[in-house]
């Protein structure tokens, strides 16, 4: 059974703190080099051109963030056209359709763009596939604001979306068709080479990323998680439950045969019921998520358990963005 924030639910009465509870952090965890670069890039812009300064949409899929950057003097909309003329705007880390962008500039607005350098390979990716003549198939959540993004790098019957090897099955296009594939950056990795297999086997003149387009956090998150499943009772990722590489994190433990996986926003959003029976908790977090809400978690845990914690793999991460320019 997968647990999620609930709420409404029983309020269970505190373990003894005296109870030992073996804690397992995975590394890495939390925040990625573009996440960091997004950040800096509103807390740099208002630095340098004074608050206010627009964003449109979550920079990144992070509560918390977001209201620390508002405190800051950042005002997050919807749409670009909330933004008043001549102000400063910047494009979130998710990447925007080309209209989008172009909608931005109306106005005398600054545009700064925040787009994960990720991302914007995925955005290059696709274009020259379209260049070269060949349908785009999308491989991600229809829903997500990367994948429309990306979508409207193109124009709108160049390309399809899909997200299980049962949506490959149902392409009506001929087996001859001159096709690509692209993967949203923040995909599971696992899913993705199965509808990547499938995509092989169906069409003969199949194009592909060269390397992987599903970044290097979110492989490397992933591959943590699975790392201490089996060495823990339950598993609390730490993430946003509208942010995709938060719930890849709990699919992952689901899918290794974890019985106990919440996922949680922070401390008030956890199921004490789930760790009754639980000698040891797992705990990582998504790329969007700030360290200082695993730190809440953790507090929580301490507050309750008699905490034995060790951090289990490499926190260290060599990717390197250069910063967002907003002079």
């Amino acid at each position: 059974m997968v647990h999620g924030p609930s709420l409404e639910c029983d309020v269970e009465e505190p373990a003894s703190p005296h109870r030992p509870m073996r804690v397992v952090l995975a590394a890495p965890r939390g925040f990625c080099a573009g996440v960091r670069r997004a950040i800096d890039a509103v807390s740099d812009a208002i630095e340098r051109h004074g608050p206010p300064v627009y964003v449109r949409r979550a920079i990144v899929h992070n509560l918390a963030v977001v209201r620390e950057l508002e405190a800051k003097g950042a005002i997050f909309v919807q749409e670009v056209d909330e933004v008043p003329a001549g102000a400063v705007l910047i494009l979130s880390a998710h990447g925007v359709s080309r209209s989008i962008a172009n909608d931005a500039e109306d106005g005398g607005r600054r545009v700064i763009d925040a787009t994960c350098p990720l991302v914007a390979k995925v955005h290059r990716e696709v274009v020259r596939h379209h260049r070269d003549g060949r349908h785009v198939i999308l491989i991600g959540h229809a829903d997500h604001p990367e994948i429309e993004g990306t979508l409207g790098q193109l124009p709108g019957d160049a390309a399809s979306v899909i997200s299980t090897q049962g949506d490959v099955a149902a392409l009506t296009f001929p087996a001859e068709t001159r096709v690509a594939f692209a993967v949203q950056t923040t995909f599971s990795v696992e899913e993705a080479a199965g509808i990547a297999d499938a995509l092989k086997t169906r069409f003969a003149d199949l194009a592909g990323p060269n390397g992987s387009d599903i970044c290097y956090a979110t492989s490397n998150r992933q591959a943590a998680l699975r790392a201490i499943v089996p060495q823990v009772d339950a598993i609390v990722v730490v993430g946003e439950s509208f942010s995709s590489n938060a719930n890849r994190l709990v699919e992952v433990a689901a899918a290794q045969g974890c019985a106990s996986v919440q996922l949680v926003a922070g401390p008030e959003d956890l199921d004490w019921s789930a760790f009754q029976a639980a000698a040891s908790i797992g705990v990582t977090a998504a790329a969007s998520t700030p360290e200082s809400s695993v730190t809440a978690v953790l507090q929580s845990l301490r507050d309750r358990f008699a905490l034995l914690v060790e951090e289990v793999g490499s926190p260290i991460e060599s990717i390197y963005f250069r910063p967002v320019q907003v002079a």
